[in-house]
């Protein structure tokens, strides 16, 4: 319970989220490493090479910002190893959490059980969002002080008070049992600044008052400081969030409401909810309680894709509801699948022709030395000038995924050994422990007559069968 309510001004909305994250391919990607006038850094955010493709991708990411113009398509196209997903993943994060950034496989299409066509319909509404405002009252303050009342018998009901302030003002609140469990649990103290959701009760901790900075027992490394809140302990806040077509679509298409979010696999959706679901957003619009958030759709390995597909994307791309798509392939000229013809990266020219292209072209010796010396600080692992020097050379020689793997097992086999920098011999062992693409091939070519269902042509053109599947 919370006494003392008043009405005030204001404030800009506040969101507690705690992340807990993994060392993953591109999870050293920060951006596109762009200045403000689109031009790209050599090495920054994370990305290095690549500048002509990266300059391009800045371009698109101000279309997407400005919101204002729907159906644009960009496809990435380079050879394997090029920095494709990066540039995607550069601008997923230089988009921010608030635009609606969908990544897929074109291969994912076929192993969900519905239609590949409502697939990509899903795939499209979960790339656009809606950014739905509300008000609510809060309470902003900092602790002053919480008193916690044990019940005498020593069970029953808790109770005590909470001593906020501003700079101008100071309220003992009265707290029952559940407020002191959310202020427990948030391990509020004495200096924090803390908001309390009228409605809710939910309390998100800000961090701790400016005053309180050389409280060092109270303090950690990730301590977070900030300005005692001004003007009246209550205030009003514009609430936004943010969902996508696609999860209003399942909320509205279901039994069990919200929860169907939860359930995995959603089914199909049928066109009359979706038709309602615009028809309502509309609506919000013209009050002013909605606007439309234009995301991104990225499709990755696009030439997985059919015919049937690609017919689908050329119709949904002329839509005034669609996303920005992007797409990446490493595919030269080859067969368009669900057809017998081919073309450019395995995709109709008609399709092709509603697109802008960005090339990405191999990366240079040291291109490649900066990119493994940024993955061995994000894995933070310690390398000698010598061993990153031969790494650089293995990646030249076979491919940069193999020496970014290599990192890692290094790194391991140096702990083996109970080193603290893994140095050449590391690399080296490594490097005969786990064979790149070449030798792999190499041995297949000269062993395969002792493998199954292995088949090589002889020069004759005859189809000679490994000596294991012979028979009589």
């Amino acid at each position: 319970k919370i006494s003392k309510m008043a009405a005030a001004p204001r404030v800009p909305e506040t969101q507690d989220i705690t992340r807990i994250e993994r060392i993953g391919a591109h999870s050293h990607i920060r951006g596109l490493g762009l200045d403000d006038a689109l031009e790209a850094r050599m090495v920054s955010q994370g990305m290095v090479g690549q500048t002509n493709a990266r300059r391009a991708a800045g371009v698109i990411l101000q279309i997407i910002r400005e919101g204002k113009i729907a159906g644009r398509a960009l496809l990435i196209a380079g050879q394997p190893g090029t920095g494709k997903t990066a540039i995607a993943m550069g601008m997923a994060q230089s988009l921010g959490p608030d635009t609606p950034f969908t990544m897929i496989s074109g291969s994912e299409i076929y192993s969900l059980e519905m239609s590949r066509t409502e697939a990509l319909s899903q795939a499209f509404r979960r790339s656009i969002g809606v950014r739905i405002k509300e008000e609510t009252e809060i309470i902003e303050g900092e602790v002053v002080e919480i008193q916690i009342d044990k019940p005498a018998a020593g069970s029953g009901e808790k109770r005590g008070k909470l001593t906020l302030k501003t700079t101008e003002m100071e309220t003992i609140y009265d707290l029952g049992s559940k407020m002191i469990e959310g202020l427990q649990k948030e391990r509020v103290q004495a200096g924090d600044v803390v908001t309390i959701d009228k409605a809710s009760g939910k309390i998100s901790k800000l961090g701790r008052s400016f005053t309180r900075a050389r409280d060092y027992d109270a303090m950690g490394a990730s301590t977070k400081f900030v300005q005692c809140p001004e003007g009246e302990l209550q205030k009003r806040k514009e609430v936004v969030h943010t969902v996508s077509l696609h999860e209003m679509d399942v909320i509205n298409s279901r039994a069990q409401g919200f929860l169907a979010l939860f359930a995995g696999d959603t089914g199909e959706i049928k066109q009359e909810i979706r038709e309602q679901i615009d028809q309502k957003v509309s609506e919000w619009r013209e009050e002013g309680k909605a606007e439309i958030v234009p995301g991104v759709l990225f499709i990755d390995e696009v030439h997985m894709l059919d015919i049937e597909c690609y017919s689908y994307l050329n119709r949904a791309l002329e839509s005034p509801m669609a996303p920005v798509l992007v797409f990446a392939t490493n595919r030269g000229i080859t067969r368009i699948r669900g057809t017998n013809y081919k073309g450019p990266h395995g995709m109709p020219i008609d399709l092709l022709d509603r697109l802008l292209i960005i090339s990405t072209e191999p990366y240079s010796e040291k291109e490649i030395s900066q990119i493994l010396h940024i993955r061995c600080e994000e894995e933070d692992v310690e390398m000698s000038d010598d061993a990153q020097e031969l790494l650089t050379k293995i990646a030249m020689e076979t491919s940069l995924r193999y020496a970014i793997h290599m990192i890692c097992t290094a790194s391991l086999v140096c702990t083996k050994r109970k080193g603290t920098e893994v140095d050449m011999q590391d690399i080296k062992r490594v490097y005969s422990l786990f064979s790149d693409v070449k030798r792999s091939t190499q041995y297949m070519m000269e062993y395969q007559h002792e493998f199954m269902f292995s088949e090589i042509s002889k020069p004759d053109g005859e189809v000679e069968v490994g000596d294991a599947m012979k028979t009589d």
